[in-house]
């Protein structure tokens, strides 16, 4: 290996000077050349981008779960038992607006804040049973705590004297909870 003779502190100078000196020139260039410049730059993209803007797209790879091809029959019943359960909110819904609106409500304001709860309630459940329906593991957590609630609810009612509203919310969600926890369901809803 062959050293290079170190370069004298004349010569750096004068590299220096020479690099600033050749520095100054393109500061002071006009800004016309610089803007041309910028345009031609421009100019000369515009092909390529224009050659892969006209490229047809290569098809995207399928995605591995297509909603309804693999959604196993039990996730479907829950997903319906969540439906269903967005429907009678929506019923229950439609009494506390028309409670409020006859004066029944306790207070108007908390009548208007619990039909507005409900309401925004029901849209929860669709977006659950939505999410079930295409078997979207996200939505395996809110159905069953839904359905929870919804036995417990419907055992608060029966102890009202309620029969016409307990029953039926017990048999929704004791047969949406059987559908959800199935096997099937379970495994179609831990894909990742």
């Amino acid at each position: 290996m062959t050293k290079r003779p170190a370069a004298s502190s004349a010569s750096k100078a004068r590299t220096r000077s020479k690099g600033s000196a050749a520095a100054k020139p393109a500061a002071s260039a006009k800004p016309a050349a610089g803007a041309k410049r910028a345009g031609t730059r421009a100019a000369a993209r515009q092909p390529a981008d224009l050659a892969t803007a006209t490229k047809p797209r290569e098809p995207q790879p399928a995605t591995p779960h297509v909603a309804g091809a693999q959604t196993p029959a039990t996730l479907w019943a829950a997903a319906a038992v969540q439906g269903l359960e967005a429907v009678g909110m929506c019923v229950a819904t439609a009494l506390a607006a028309a409670a409020t609106i006859n004066g029944k409500s306790y207070q108007t304001a908390s009548g208007i804040a619990l039909t507005l709860i409900a309401f925004v309630t029901a849209l929860a459940l669709v977006a659950i049973a939505v999410g079930l329906a295409r078997a979207k593991p996200w939505s395996r957590t809110p159905s069953a705590i839904v359905q929870v609630f919804t036995i417990g609810l419907g055992i608060y009612v029966l102890d009202g004297h309620r029969l016409e509203w307990g029953v039926p919310m017990l048999i929704l969600a004791a047969a949406g909870l059987a559908a959800l926890l199935a096997p099937a369901s379970l495994k179609a809803l831990n894909r990742t």
